[in-house]
């Protein structure tokens, strides 16, 4: 399994962040949550256990955040504990740590091109409208098992990039999600059975958050890209900028994942960097227009459209048919041009057509 290398500067600007704000309030605030969704505080109406269902999936969809940092391996200085968390994260979401990161990296690499793992179908030239559309509803309304699919889908596709090590490390991730949930479903039936736990009791709405936490994950998705033809890093994505209170608290808890064409851009920067990289961007190019929104729902009805329209990216949105000469990708590149590579890194992604 690869590891994001550093230079001894991003190194020195990875300690910098703070972190703990973002854990400590929204898991809290979940745990607590969730001790007053199951004990009715708020009243026992289908209305008050569909706020706390959102209220609580949108605190999840934030602590989710956190893994995405992990795959990039930009939670502090301490690479092994971006790693295990990020298993431990990922053994709860079923998605294999490896297997996220793996097809991140291509994702970073060929964003919006057929090679975007985590773009499927949507970037895909031959599948059709009527798939693309469907899929949409299934990355919504299913999210919970198509996050799982999508992510994974690198170790099942046929010619999949993965070296042996990678394919190893994330076999040994799915005996560790098989065994978590084997063995909750497992006690939760022995329990059961002895008559320790009354499942007459139990409100299937206690688990309503967990599906929505991850159609809002895959909603984050469809606001990134769906729509933009361009590959490349900074007009190909769609970046919130907020201007408002609710939006910069909302971006904070999420790791400014929402300022996303410097993220694409610099994939290595940390969270807290990614506005003043966009400034600086523009500072050098102050003639491109990037695709800019001064709030997530601005951003959204942006992306509205085109789920239904023509869910795609690059030449599924109308791009010119484009594709890249690879040497290989095994790690996240220092800072990604309009070519989506680094030779520097040991990457060739030239156009070619």
């Amino acid at each position: 399994m690869s590891h994001t290398e550093f230079t001894p500067e991003e190194f020195r600007v990875l300690g910098e962040g703070v972190l703990w704000p973002r854990f400590l309030v929204f898991p809290s605030i979940a745990i607590i949550g969730y001790a007053g969704f199951v004990t009715g505080v708020g009243g026992d109406s289908f209305l008050a256990k569909l706020t706390w269902s959102v209220f609580l999936g949108y605190c999840w969809f934030c602590v989710s955040g956190s893994f995405h940092e992990a795959v990039h391996q930009t939670m502090g200085t301490w690479r092994n504990a971006n790693v295990w968390f990020g298993r431990v994260v990922g053994t709860f979401l079923g998605i294999p740590y490896t297997a996220y990161r793996e097809s991140h990296i291509r994702h970073h690499a060929y964003m919006n091109t057929s090679d975007d793992f985590e773009l499927w179908p949507y970037c895909k030239p031959g599948a059709s409208l009527a798939f693309r559309r469907a899929f949409v509803l299934f990355d919504i309304f299913g999210a919970i098992l198509a996050n799982p699919i999508v992510y994974g889908r690198i170790y099942f596709v046929r010619n999949s990039p993965l070296s042996q090590q990678a394919r190893i490390a994330i076999q040994r991730e799915y005996i560790a999600i098989a065994a978590f949930w084997g063995s909750i479903i497992a006690g939760v039936t022995i329990l059961s059975l002895n008559g320790i736990m009354d499942l007459d009791r139990f409100d299937p709405m206690w688990l309503l958050p967990m599906p929505i936490a991850a159609a809002f994950n895959g909603f984050r998705k469809f606001t990134e890209h769906v729509g933009m033809a361009s590959t490349d890093p900074i007009l190909g994505t769609r970046t919130v900028l907020g201007k408002n209170w609710v939006t910069r608290v909302c971006s904070y808890f999420n790791f400014n994942l929402d300022v996303h064409g410097p993220h694409h851009r610099f994939p290595r920067a940390p969270h807290f960097e990614l506005e003043s990289k966009l400034a600086e961007y523009q500072r050098k190019h102050p003639g491109i227009a990037i695709p800019i929104f001064p709030t997530y729902l601005a951003a959204v009805m942006d992306t509205i459209p085109c789920l239904w329209r023509n869910p795609g990216v690059g030449v599924n949105a109308g791009g010119t048919n484009q594709t890249f000469v690879k040497t290989g990708v095994e790690n996240f590149t220092s800072e990604v041009g309009s070519d989506s590579g680094s030779e520097a890194d040991g990457v060739s992604n030239r156009r070619v057509a």
